[in-house]
């Protein structure tokens, strides 16, 4: 049995741009008990500083633009990657990392995005709606441990409104007797306070 063995298996989630070479959204994870100055156990991030990640993205996409796979070791790391119109979806994991278990996460996260975006998986669709992507990443991968990677069920828990809303919603009447009915309360409360003072 492998000592490193760890539920952290993604380094990070990139939706870079290869028209202009931009970040639109990526996600760095480190584990949250790491060893003091470890580079090389699981879940651990190597890129910390904006610098050095600017310096991956562009490596990776200078790499990936024009090969025809899926699944790639750059810079000692496991990337596999899917594009969809003019954006890049990478997932990074460590060198010796399942490459089926993350290609699986990248599989996942394009098709949330499709249910989502509405087969409209563009940089101007996903910057329009960096709320919903943000929000589908976050319920695949949650600091680098894969929690979910059915996409409909991701589009569900991120399209889905909150559920103390709805009960308050389907009790009002919004037919005219309905708002007849709050207006004369209404009437009825105001006349009741003018007369206590």
């Amino acid at each position: 049995m492998p000592a490193n063995m760890s539920l952290f298996s993604v380094n990070a989630i990139l939706i870079l741009s290869t028209d202009d070479r931009s970040r639109i959204l990526t996600k760095y994870y480190s584990a949250p008990h790491v060893p003091p100055g470890s580079t090389s156990h699981p879940g651990a991030n190597p890129y910390t500083t904006v610098k050095e990640q600017k310096a991956f993205e562009k490596g990776l996409l200078e790499k990936t633009n024009k090969q025809t796979s899926d699944v790639i070791l750059y810079d000692g790391r496991v990337v596999v990657f899917k594009m969809e119109g003019d954006v890049m979806l990478y997932v990074v994991g460590g060198g010796d990392e399942n490459e089926i278990m993350l290609f699986g996460v990248v599989l996942a996260l394009r098709d949330a995005l499709a249910i989502l975006l509405k087969n409209s998986t563009d940089k101007r669709t996903l910057v329009e709606n960096y709320d919903l992507v943000s929000l589908a990443i976050d319920e695949i991968v949650d600091d680098g441990i894969i929690l979910e990677t059915d996409p409909v069920v991701v589009a569900s828990r991120v399209s889905k409104p909150p559920t103390q809303d709805i009960t308050s919603v389907k009790n009002i009447d919004l037919s005219e007797q309905g708002i007849m009915n709050a207006w004369e309360f209404g009437k009825m409360k105001l006349a009741e306070r003018m007369r206590q003072l």
